[in-house]
């Protein structure tokens, strides 16, 4: 049994949480989503809380199932964080020179090359940049769907990656980069 499959579920209010044929949907005020589930997993809802277990009637081998146990909590336990409060990831870019803008949902880089870089982001994710005099621009990334989120700003980050030498690159707000020296005088 996993430790975390085992944890309940609580549903805060105003979320909706539906199980047909395998398939959860859950809605909530920030959006709704919903994730396909594995028939080795029963999901059992009671008293506004959601139970994980595994169905011993299933021909999948039992260390699959134990690693499904806990996979499937911790994705419905996202979705349903998601839809409640949302998520929301900060990224600063540190650099001479760089700058940020959006126009919606498509946002315009100048990190430096010769060319601008235009990403456009799914509907499901907010936006907002802000830059400010003698401040590092910043991105403010905001959605109910935490996979999508991580992976939009590992999209992101990949346009200039933090480098240890001068400190510049795509960083998340609060992260410290571990510096290293740069070539060292030859002894003689």
């Amino acid at each position: 049994m996993s430790r975390i499959g085992k944890l309940p579920i609580v549903l805060p209010a105003g979320v909706e949480f539906k199980n047909e044929n395998n398939v959860i949907t859950v809605k909530g005020p920030k959006g709704t989503m919903t994730q396909k589930v594995d028939p080795s997993i029963k999901v059992t809802v009671e008293n506004g809380q959601v139970e994980f277990s595994i169905n011993e009637d299933s021909p999948v081998n039992v260390k699959q199932k134990q690693a499904f146990h806990g996979l499937y909590r911790s994705l419905i336990n996202n979705m349903v964080v998601g839809v409640s409060q949302g998520f929301q990831k900060t990224l600063e870019l540190v650099g001479v020179g760089y700058r940020v803008s959006n126009q919606g949902n498509i946002l315009e880089f100048a990190l430096g090359y010769s060319h601008s870089i235009f990403i456009m982001l799914p509907p499901e994710v907010k936006v907002e940049t802000k830059s400010e005099r003698n401040q590092n621009p910043v991105i403010n990334l905001e959605s109910c769907d935490k996979q999508l989120l991580g992976q939009i700003c590992a999209k992101i980050r990949s346009f200039r990656k933090p480098e240890p030498y001068k400190g510049k690159g795509i960083l998340f707000k609060g992260e410290v980069i571990r510096r290293k020296s740069g070539k060292s005088a030859s002894a003689k």
